[in-house]
């Protein structure tokens, strides 16, 4: 699936890439913006102001922080005579940078009543009316510069669409109600999951990484080679029948398939199947969906499960997960496509005409963020990008996993193959799964 998205230097490494016109840049900006109003339409004020645990962040926080990031890095520094919307928003609404300034406490956001939603929305108008004078009348010294930060702010604001999705669908799954955050969503058309075959892979010094040309995060620069030993990786994710294999084998009840601190959470925090299962009174499983409470899609990929989860379900079937560099290896040079945020599902599927590679891996890009056993690290060289914007992600690298791909709530044109993905390893509120790996 090509990209419509315009393309921007951001960091030295793609110098020779070009800077997108200000028509590009102002398309955009206003699709990109529009999508976030439209993915948060559904809900009423009351589910946009709830918080249902310390990682996730209320809707209306999400839509006021990608607004923040726009009028703190590029109208604050870049608009004539610029003034601040309102001087509590830089308090309020900054995540956690540091050389901003001091920031609310991240587990106390759904406590915010105010501004409400509605005001949000006016701020939310009047930055884009300003980004857009911005974007029409900037010097032309200075638009490559503005350009890279536009663009950057762009796909930050992507990754949070990203997460209004999987936070608002934590906050509905609180109520014993179990509503839908749309009831139209697309039905899948597939009623069974291709054959799992083996792709293998030879040992080799293989580049991973991405090239410089065309935007990019800085975690995942620079390019760079790694030695890879034989291998092989499943053709396609593990479904929810062959995932159900392993819970009704009592996969939750025995430590010897579980890392310690897996194993810790298993047993404190009552652990016995993934986070949106539920055992209907009749014995079968339903799953609760951004479309409400369903049936459980057996052919579908499984979902939402933490790298523990994931470990122990690959140790439990005698493989293991592969790392990051197997992971880029084999889906170089794949275009992308498949069951992504376009597409209205809005959950994993089993759908071939999504999912179909012509390398023989199936469902690299959508459905589910694929864990790998690769801590986030830096890459060898790596330098976080310049100024405050380079506190984005070089901070955050300790104690989390990388994930590759892309999930069915990720846009098209956000996924590229280099990109590094990554959360501690409980985490399960996200479309995380995973892909079998074997030694070669």
């Amino acid at each position: 699936m090509a990209s419509a998205f315009p393309e921007s230097r951001h960091t030295p490494d793609s110098a020779f890439a070009p800077t997108p016109n200000r028509e590009e840049i102002l398309r955009a900006f206003c699709d990109v913006r529009r999508r976030t109003d439209a993915l948060a339409a559904p809900l009423a004020p009351e589910d946009q102001v709830v918080q249902s645990m310390p990682d996730t962040s209320p809707t209306k926080w999400h839509m006021a922080h990608t607004t923040w990031f726009f009028e703190t890095f590029l109208l604050k520094p870049f608009y004539s005579n610029y003034q601040k919307f309102n001087a509590l928003y830089a308090y309020l609404f900054n995540s956690y940078y540091e050389g901003i300034g001091p920031f609310h406490d991240r587990p106390r956001r759904g406590m915010i009543s105010r501004p409400t939603v509605g005001e949000v929305a006016i701020y939310r108008s009047s930055i884009n009316e300003r980004m857009k004078r911005l974007i029409e009348d900037a010097d032309r010294n200075i638009w490559p510069k503005l350009c890279d930060l536009i663009v950057l702010g762009l796909n930050h604001e992507q990754q949070h669409q990203e997460l209004l999705l999987t936070d608002i669908k934590h906050v509905l799954f609180q109520n014993p109600m179990a509503p839908a955050y749309r009831s139209d969503l697309a039905a899948p058309g597939q009623d069974n999951a291709s054959p799992l075959t083996w792709q293998s892979y030879k040992e080799g010094l293989y580049e991973i990484g991405h090239n410089g040309l065309g935007f990019h995060f800085d975690n995942e620069s620079p390019r760079h080679k790694r030695y890879s030993a034989a291998y092989r990786l499943a053709s396609r994710l593990v479904t929810n029948a062959e995932y159900l294999d392993f819970v009704e084998d009592d996969g939750y009840r025995r430590s010897d398939y579980w890392l310690s601190d897996g194993w810790n959470k298993v047993n404190n925090d009552g652990w016995r199947h993934p986070l949106y299962w539920q055992k209907q009174h009749d014995g079968t499983w339903a799953e609760f969906t951004l479309g409400g409470l369903k049936s459980l899609d057996l052919y579908a990929p499984v979902s939402h499960l933490s790298y523990y989860e994931a470990d122990a379900y690959a140790r439990w079937a005698g493989k293991r997960l592969p790392t990051e560099a197997e992971w880029e290896i084999a889906a170089d040079s794949t275009p992308i496509g498949g069951n992504m945020l376009e597409a209205d599902y809005l959950h994993p599927v089993a759908h071939d005409d999504l999912n179909r590679s012509p390398i023989g891996l199936q469902q690299l890009f959508g459905d589910v963020w694929e864990w790998t056993s690769s801590s986030y690290a830096p890459y060898p060289g790596f330098k976080p990008a310049a100024g405050t914007v380079g506190e984005y992600n070089g901070k955050f690298m300790c104690d989390q996993y990388v994930l590759k791909g892309a999930s069915c709530v990720t846009s098209a044109s956000h996924a590229r193959v280099t990109y590094r993905n990554f959360f501690p390893a409980p985490a399960q509120w996200q479309f995380t799964g995973l892909r079998l790996a074997d030694d070669g």
